[in-house]
């Protein structure tokens, strides 16, 4: 189970930390992703994390979002910062192992930007 925590409503280049604590899974082996998902477009992935701790993040989102874990508290975290008004989605933490495809999934907290 993977609950997410954390959306909310904040003002255009404000900042928010969201949360995913995860049970039932080995959860330090697995890599761990944050998408999103807009109204009208498609989920995207914006942020992941390997078991071992490697980063990789969405164009959109480098410099601005930063994605953690950790393994003690079975929980991956995104700080997002400098949020624009197109940061505006459902985020969703999803975890795969090794090269699967994400098969465990949140469901979902809305952040919402605002001008």
């Amino acid at each position: 189970q993977l609950v997410e925590s954390g959306g909310g409503l904040v003002q255009s280049g404000g900042s928010l930390r969201l949360s995913c604590t995860t049970s039932g899974l080995s959860f330090s082996n697995y890599n761990m992703g944050w998408f999103r998902q807009a109204p009208g477009k498609q989920r995207e992935l914006v942020a992941a994390i390997t078991s071992g701790g490697s980063t990789n993040y969405a164009d959109s989102v480098k410099g601005r979002f930063t994605i953690s874990r950790d393994n003690a508290k079975n929980t991956v975290y995104l700080q997002m910062n400098s949020l624009k008004l197109e940061d505006t989605a459902v985020y969703y933490c999803a975890a795969k192992w090794g090269s699967d495809e994400y098969r465990h999934w949140g469901q979902g907290t809305q952040v919402t930007v605002s001008s």
